[in-house]
């Protein structure tokens, strides 16, 4: 059994960084795999329904914003893709990594430099990744409603920019983050500045 491993998150100041592993089952070719960065939500949310309908098995795991700031953030992807690979009903043979680095695994691992666009069940596993952390940011949403992290998912957007200025971190915002930790600093030491 080979599964495709991506995580999603990596860029934004909040909220957990996800990870899926997909085996595809190839009597179901799922079309329209793709990159989930080039995907639409709604494309994604509709891949994400079929991929766990009709993959031979698949799993979705995070780091927390806690491990982010302990770890950094390359390392918290890594703990968040073995943490899925480790969620399966069965060790596979080969785990297919998207980008250069890979997870501590209990299989042989492949990385792949744009493995999301190249290798199907690697595109499947960047789909539920992103439409879990999505689902997550949500639900972060409306316990945190000033922040917006339903328009920009915790991406360091002009406005989610404006409104860490103006009100300052919460505690799903990474403090590791330069753009994060300088305001923590500024509220800190107002007469620095």
């Amino acid at each position: 059994m080979i599964c495709g491993v991506d995580e999603a998150g990596r860029g934004p100041l909040a909220g957990p960084v996800y990870a899926a592993c997909v085996v595809l089952d190839p009597a179901h070719v799922i079309d329209g795999l793709a990159d989930s960065k080039q995907l639409s939500a709604a494309q994604r949310d509709t891949l994400a329904l079929k991929i766990k309908q009709y993959a031979t098995a698949w799993a979705i795991a995070s780091a927390t914003v806690q491990e982010i700031d302990r770890l950094n953030i390359l390392q918290a992807s890594l703990l968040a893709m073995q943490r899925a690979v480790d969620s399966l009903p069965f060790v596979p043979k080969l785990a297919l990594i998207d980008g250069k680095h890979s997870p501590h695994l209990r299989c042989s691992v492949q990385t792949i430099v744009s493995g999301d666009r190249l290798i199907p069940a690697i595109s499947a596993a960047s789909i539920l990744a992103k439409t879990a952390r999505d689902a997550e940011m949500q639900r972060l949403h409306s316990i945190y409603p000033i922040y917006g992290f339903d328009r920009h998912k915790g991406y360091p957007t002009k406005v989610h920019l404006a409104v860490l200025q103006q009100h300052g971190a919460c505690e799903i915002h990474r403090q590791s983050f330069a753009p994060v930790k300088t305001v923590i600093h500024q509220r800190l030491h107002p007469d620095a500045m």
